[in-house]
């Protein structure tokens, strides 16, 4: 089994920016690779990023392309999504996610693994 931790979220003005953190512990090696979905008010979850953990390939929506960027610490067993030129309509609870198998970033997955989130707000 897997446990995910997420930490890092924060208030912010538009703009700014934050790095949410994701350490792992459990069954280290139980995940094949490792994202970031967020879920607002009234709206669909979002995968937002996500990396395999082997090869450190990583992707990220286009959505959030060029203001988000995600990567690993491999020997500290965290992975990291760093956030910048915040916008209000970024407010949500961001979720660590892992799965056994497969990590894909479009549509709505059921991955093996969740943290239990970290709450993003972006002020005007």
């Amino acid at each position: 089994q897997v446990q995910l931790v997420e930490s890092g979220g924060d208030s912010v003005q538009a703009g700014g920016s934050l790095r949410l953190s994701c350490a792992r512990s459990g069954d280290t090696t139980g995940a094949t690779c490792m994202g970031w979905v967020r879920q607002a008010p009234g709206k669909e979850r979002e995968t937002v990023a996500i990396v395999y953990l082997g090869g450190d390939i990583t992707s990220v929506a286009d959505s959030v392309k060029g203001r988000f960027d995600i990567s690993q610490d491999k020997a500290k067993n965290t992975v990291y999504l760093g956030m910048s030129g915040l916008k209000p309509e970024d407010t949500a609870l961001y979720y660590c996610v892992g799965d056994k198998n497969y990590c894909p970033l479009t549509g709505i997955y059921d991955f093996d693994y969740w943290g239990q989130g970290t709450q993003v707000t972006v002020s005007p």
